[in-house]
């Protein structure tokens, strides 16, 4: 009977031990369940955006805001120009193509042989300002003369009621969408059958940054840039689109209400409807939230914050 006692409570510790090793490792496995659901739904996602140098201060302030909103969304921002973006849409190394100046129908007809349906949305809008040095005493141009100083048929700024020195001409190069909108808008005054130049002494250079640095440092020359890229360094020059029109200087009011006449629209392409992270990136960039940001970098917004 005594053995039998023993044999019993010795079977009820036995099992009493068990329920207390199982129990921390059965609480573990719920735990660790929970934590796999919790780390599977938190999963980094990841947004290529490439493109426009233009847009690139632009695309960075969206993508650093977004990313303090979606914590688990990663967003790559590149420059490189208007075409190196369209480009890398079309060879699909990029979720998002940044382009300051429309995709052209040759852009469209590679992209469809790859089976792409480049689709565009408009997230702002840019004056591109005309600039000079802070000494310059040229306050401000027609379309009409700003083509004749970049085609080469004005050389020096005397010409132009300016002093007398050579002028020295600065554009962005030819794989900037901001190169092709100026020779279309301005060089070409915006008709279809013009076929101007840039004068081949043109100087190319390959960031809005590089531009803006020149002209502030030589008081020989004249450049265009974005308007969120101007500094107080530099002088805007008032634009009118002909003789019998009014200067104006670039701002989002003289943008908004068509008085500036070098104006455009901001571009992102993506291959085909967007979809999830994509999609919810680019509705927030349209947002009061996202075009607030526009306005705060200088850009024009498409909608009013």
């Amino acid at each position: 009977m005594f053995v039998t006692i023993i044999t019993t409570k010795m079977r009820v510790n036995v099992i009493i031990t068990l329920i207390l090793i199982l129990f921390p490792l059965l609480g573990c496995g719920i735990e660790s369940s929970e934590n796999h659901s919790k780390s599977t739904e938190s999963v980094t996602q990841s947004i290529d955006n490439i493109g426009s140098d233009t847009m690139v201060n632009l695309a960075l302030a969206w993508a650093e805001t977004y990313q303090t909103i979606k914590p688990n969304i990663r967003i790559s921002v590149t420059g490189g120009g208007s075409g190196t973006g369209i480009t890398a849409l079309i060879n699909q190394s990029t979720d998002i193509a940044n382009a300051s100046r429309a995709i052209k129908s040759e852009e469209i007809d590679s992209a469809k042989a790859q089976g792409i349906d480049p689709i565009q949305f408009t997230v702002a809008r840019d004056a591109i300002a005309v600039i000079v040095n802070l000494n310059n005493p040229i306050n401000q141009l027609t379309l009409e003369q700003i083509s004749d100083i970049y085609s080469g048929k004005i050389n020096n700024w005397k010409e132009i009621g300016g002093e007398d020195r050579p002028i020295v001409r600065l554009s962005r190069e030819t794989n900037s969408g901001t190169h092709v909108y100026f020779l279309e808008t301005v060089l070409r005054l915006g008709q279809d059958d013009n076929k101007t130049l840039f004068s081949p002494d043109t100087l190319l250079l390959p960031s809005s940054e590089g531009i803006i640095a020149e002209v502030r440092d030589n008081p020989n020359t004249i450049g265009y840039d974005g308007l969120g890229y101007v500094i107080p360094e530099v002088k805007l020059v008032a634009v009118a689109k002909d003789n019998k029109s009014a200067f104006e200087y670039p701002s989002i009011e003289t943008v908004n209400n068509n008085a500036y006449p070098i104006a455009r629209d901001l571009y992102m392409y993506t291959a085909g409807q967007p979809v999830g992270v994509i999609k919810d990136y680019i509705d927030w960039i349209l947002s009061a939230e996202g075009q607030e940001i526009v306005s705060n970098l200088g850009f024009v917004p498409i909608s009013t914050p």
